[in-house]
């Protein structure tokens, strides 16, 4: 295949010098073009509406909109732990740490299904829990589109998508469009049979994204690739009430019964909100950061059931119902990073059809057989007395040891962390923290 790509690469160079000189940069400069007027559209595309629309009908595009939005948080909300089972359930991940973002995942793969029909299409909007008997894509499109704006407006939040098409490869305006308008989806044109460079430019962007926290996302790449679509997330939050880093000391973390690590151990004294869940057995420590966002941190004990157990509906119960009261809390200072490559899980979940020759993506491209190769995600987490900045993914727990006249919350053992934004309870990251050293 590739031969025959490169092939097709000279006859076209060819015919370029035959008949038209100078086609390829035309090209190049339209495929550009096409991108950036999306971008422009933004701003030009939104014209002013005039009398002759009832106030009624604009109430109830509002209500169907707002309607739409609840479906697909709550769906994320869903799929956030759904994936995480099937993560931690998979045995590359028995006995690590597990951390990922579900936001970053879920809208890589709704960018997806904008290109999808058929089989493939209803595989994606099944298994991100979106049903199709009451959203469409343009509603999905819609409302990730009111999520990305809603981002804006946090300084230490930055999400956003990217897409790289090779330079011979002609996607659709409408999927550009789309891409651009509801993902906030940068585009460039690459050559992806210089697999190198098209890599070392995929890798530069990514770090570029996340400060450098994830600086390389593509190992290497198929030498089928016309197409690289990629979703990112970068989060950088101070502690409303930051840990002295006076009071960090040295302490063991037990990763097993029979296992212990020493680790940098912050401490704090504060009144802090907590909840403990009698019926999933786990202590919950809410943390929150100088703005609408907080990290979770849950100490079960047994991490099987809480595992098992742990939805969407618990959350909305702990952050209902906390209890704010006086804590001695012990914290671990950590830096992670994970990998995954998703395509055996993503395959487990129902996504079957994109990864074979039955895949239909033929909204991204008329007349080609286009397929997903893989599915790749990493993260980093830090966390210090200051607060926690994250890449991609976050995650930290907590731990409920003994009670005095001051109670203690000590994070010695594996837990598992959400962070989340208090407002829609959208789960930026989720994870689980089995060795801070690692």
């Amino acid at each position: 295949m590739l031969c025959l790509r490169r092939q097709a690469a000279k006859v076209i160079q060819q015919q370029e010098k035959e008949e038209q000189p100078g086609l390829t940069q035309q090209f190049m400069m339209r495929a550009l073009g096409v991108l950036w007027v999306l971008s422009a559209a933004v701003c030009v595309g939104r014209s002013d509406h005039h009398i002759g629309h009832a106030v009624e009908a604009q109430d109830n595009a509002a209500d169907d909109s707002d309607n739409n939005l609840s479906l697909v948080t709550s769906a994320n909300k869903d799929f956030a732990f759904r994936l995480y089972k099937k993560l931690s359930d998979h045995s590359d991940s028995q006995g690590k740490n597990i951390f990922f973002s579900p936001a970053s995942i879920s809208a890589a793969l709704a960018a997806l299904s904008v290109g999808a029909r058929g089989e493939t299409h209803q595989q994606l909007f099944s298994a991100l829990g979106y049903s199709s008997s009451q959203l469409a894509q343009t509603d999905v499109d819609q409302a990730f589109r009111t999520l990305l704006a809603n981002t804006a407006a946090h300084n230490d939040l930055t999400k956003g998508s990217a897409v790289f098409v090779d330079k011979l490869f002609k996607p659709k305006p409408d999927f550009l469009d789309v891409l651009k308008q509801s993902y906030s989806a940068e585009g460039f044109s690459v050559d992806f049979l210089n697999s190198t460079e098209a890599a070392n430019t995929i890798n530069q962007y990514v770090s570029d994204k996340t400060n450098g926290k994830i600086d390389k996302l593509v190992e290497s790449l198929d030498p089928n690739t016309v197409m690289y679509l990629l979703s990112y997330i970068y989060y950088k939050g101070n502690w409303k009430t930051p840990f002295d880093p006076r009071d960090t000391r040295e302490d063991d973390f037990n990763v097993e019964e029979n296992k212990k690590v020493r680790v940098q151990m912050m401490r704090m004294e504060e009144d802090v909100s907590t909840y403990i869940d009698q019926e999933i057995h786990t202590s919950v420590l809410h943390l929150p950061f100088n703005n609408s966002y907080s990290m979770l941190l849950l100490l079960p004990d047994n991490m099987t059931l809480l595992e098992n157990k742990i939805c969407p509906a618990h959350v909305n119960k702990w952050l209902k119902w906390m209890k704010t009261r006086k804590y001695n809390i012990f914290v671990p200072k950590f830096s992670i990073k994970t990998s995954y490559k998703l395509n055996d899980v993503l395959t487990g979940m129902g996504m079957t059809d994109m990864f074979g020759d039955r895949a239909n993506l033929s909204g991204i491209a008329e007349g080609q057989n286009l397929a997903v190769s893989e599915v790749v995600h990493k993260a980093t987490l830090d966390v210090d007395e200051t607060g926690a900045t994250a890449a991609a993914v976050t995650g930290i727990g907590i731990t409920l040891l003994s009670l005095r006249i001051i109670p203690e919350l000590k994070f010695n053992r594996p837990f598992m962390a959400i962070i989340i934004e208090r407002n829609t309870n959208e789960m930026l990251f989720i994870g689980k923290i089995v060795n801070p050293n690692i």
